[in-house]
């Protein structure tokens, strides 16, 4: 298996649409794969697919390994470039020693990790069995893996793909639970005399709120929020506002219409927020634009009382790292996400908030938190997905094997790490008790926003590294 091959296989991923909870054209590659090379595979009720290769001859009794990645990919794209997720293919350019995707997600999260499962599966080296799982609608609420029965697969070492920064083997991660709000509100009649106008908050890097939500990225719907709680001491009537996108990211972008009675004060103050936001965040987020537009909207306002409590709401609501873990330096222990706003249904506003923990009580705590400051404010609240955090072991024989590869290969040591980020190892651990894992990958950047990005000599350090731990496991 080469770097190579990887990626070609990766190629032929980005054409094939697997938007999370719409992977069905993806599952049927699999499938199809597997019977063109002559394996056998199985698909359970939920989507989640099965490859299996048996051992080679002298390798029947290495232990089964199980390879995994998830089918589904984050779909973001930057505002007001055409694509169309359901039937075009990711738009990719390889330049200066990496395949990016500049205006979209590219899906290397966790395409890439499906591409190496597949270019090991055709590999002619001898092997042990290998079981290669691809779950579905893992960025969306592990779906997949909750949905798997006892039995799916059998091996008791599973490697996990869906690692982000190479030279990092990830033997822990988060629990997490995601909290929707749902905003009830009245309208009111126009103010005679306000004029309407858009604002705009663009170019946030935004990025994956477990690995980023330490990097002192702009939250542009809190930002929003923050500046219209300001602004309504002038007299304001919110028409809309909308901003972020999925759970699991950082909100980019956010958009208001507002009625006002003196527009060209408002515009000043918005672009003086604007100026002083930059400079604030001029270390991260170095494209960061502020804009006014007209704006033309026949529906009415929503009522002050209604828009006042929304923003306040949205301004009480915690965002970022809540706790650092005191026992390992520079993971972040608890966060909480505000990713998004929507109102594309009239007369109800939906907030989108996704918090993490690696101590159970913790994440409870937040939650409650969270659901508490919108409760206060009318709203009503709704969590759910929860999955469990998986606990590191030190003592994993697969930790031992991959650590001496990686010395063997590369003569330097791997970093050993927990990852605030989610990953279906916790899941698994319940579900498959005695499971012995580990989870790594290439280095991938701005993951869950476009712009994602995968470097490829990285991939070749992957590639190199998986072959080595499951070509020679005993």
């Amino acid at each position: 298996m080469t770097a190579n091959q990887v990626l070609e296989i990766f190629k032929k991923i980005t054409t094939i649409p697997r938007a999370s909870g719409h992977e069905g054209p993806m599952t049927d590659y699999l499938c199809g794969w597997a019977a063109a090379h002559g394996l056998e595979s199985k698909r359970d009720a939920t989507g989640n697919v099965c490859i299996i290769r048996e051992a080679a001859q002298g390798r029947e009794d290495v232990p089964t390994i199980v390879l995994q990645a998830h089918q589904d990919m984050v779909c973001e794209k930057v505002s007001g470039f055409v694509h169309d997720f359901a039937k075009d293919p990711v738009p990719y350019v390889i330049k200066d020693g990496w395949m990016v995707s500049e205006n979209t997600t590219l899906g290397a999260d966790d395409g890439i990790g499906i591409a190496a499962c597949l270019a090991l599966l055709e590999d002619d080296k001898p092997t042990g069995r290998i079981e290669a799982v691809f779950t579905i609608s893992e960025e969306t609420g592990m779906d997949g893996a909750f949905a798997m029965e006892q039995g799916f697969f059998t091996g008791k070492v599973l490697i996990n793909l869906d690692s982000e920064d190479e030279g990092q083997l990830f033997i822990g991660c988060a629990g997490g639970e995601n909290t929707d709000i749902f905003f009830k509100y009245d309208f009111e009649d126009f103010e005679p005399g306000w004029e309407a106008f858009e604002l705009r908050i663009s170019g946030g890097v935004g990025g994956h709120s477990g690995d980023d939500i330490n990097k002192k990225r702009l939250n542009a719907v809190r930002a929003m929020a923050g500046f219209l709680q300001q602004e309504s001491r002038h007299g304001l009537q919110l028409v809309i506002l909308t901003g972020g996108g999925k759970s699991n990211a950082i909100a980019r972008e956010a958009k208001a219409v507002i009625r006002v009675p003196d527009a060209k004060a408002a515009k000043e103050r918005f672009l003086a927020f604007g100026e002083t936001t930059r400079k604030e965040y001029a270390d991260t987020e170095p494209a960061l634009c502020f804009k006014t537009a007209p704006n033309v909207f026949n529906e009415k306002p929503i009522a002050r009382k209604d828009t006042k409590a929304l923003l306040d709401a949205l301004v009480a609501c915690p965002h970022g790292v809540v706790r650092m873990s005191p026992s390992i330096k520079g993971l972040v222990q608890t966060s909480t996400n505000l990713a998004a706003v929507d109102m594309t249904s009239r007369q109800e506003i939906k907030v989108v908030t996704s918090q993490r923990s690696s101590v159970v009580a913790e994440l409870d705590q937040i939650v409650e938190k969270v659901a508490r400051t919108f409760r206060k404010a009318g709203a009503r609240v709704v969590s759910y997905g929860k999955y469990p955090g998986w606990n590191p072991d030190l003592d994993s024989h697969v930790l031992e094997v991959t650590r001496d590869a990686y010395r063997k290969l590369f003569g330097q040591e791997p970093l050993v790490l927990a990852i605030h980020a989610g990953l279906e190892c916790g899941l698994f651990l319940e579900k498959f008790p005695g499971l012995d894992m580990i989870s790594f990958g290439p280095t991938l950047r701005g993951v869950h926003t476009p712009g994602e990005k995968l470097e490829l000599a990285s991939l070749d350090k992957f590639t190199q590294l998986l072959d080595e731990v499951v070509c020679n496991y005993k």
